[in-house]
């Protein structure tokens, strides 16, 4: 094995053990924090509040505004064939 100025000189068992020890808490400790990120990214989004005071999600409003959308197209048509 060729050692260079990173790699630290190991002379006995009990300096690879306490190393591998050091090792593995490091590690948990990562875990940890990236279980912790993880459940912070794939949290559910809060609600979005209206001026009077309800919460709607996004998909409520996507569904409010597709309905709205959908009565206007259907005025309008009316209007065009009662027209006349």
């Amino acid at each position: 094995m060729i050692e260079n100025e990173n790699t630290p000189a190991y002379t006995t068992l009990r300096s690879i053990e306490e190393r591998k020890l050091q090792l593995l808490k490091e590690i948990r400790k990562d875990n940890q924090q990236i279980n912790k990120l993880r459940k912070q990214l794939f949290a559910k989004p809060t609600a979005l509040t209206t001026r009077r005071g309800r919460k709607m999600s996004v998909q409520g409003l996507m569904s409010t505004s597709a309905g709205v959308f959908d009565g206007l197209l259907l005025v309008w048509k009316l209007y065009r064939k009662f027209k006349k």
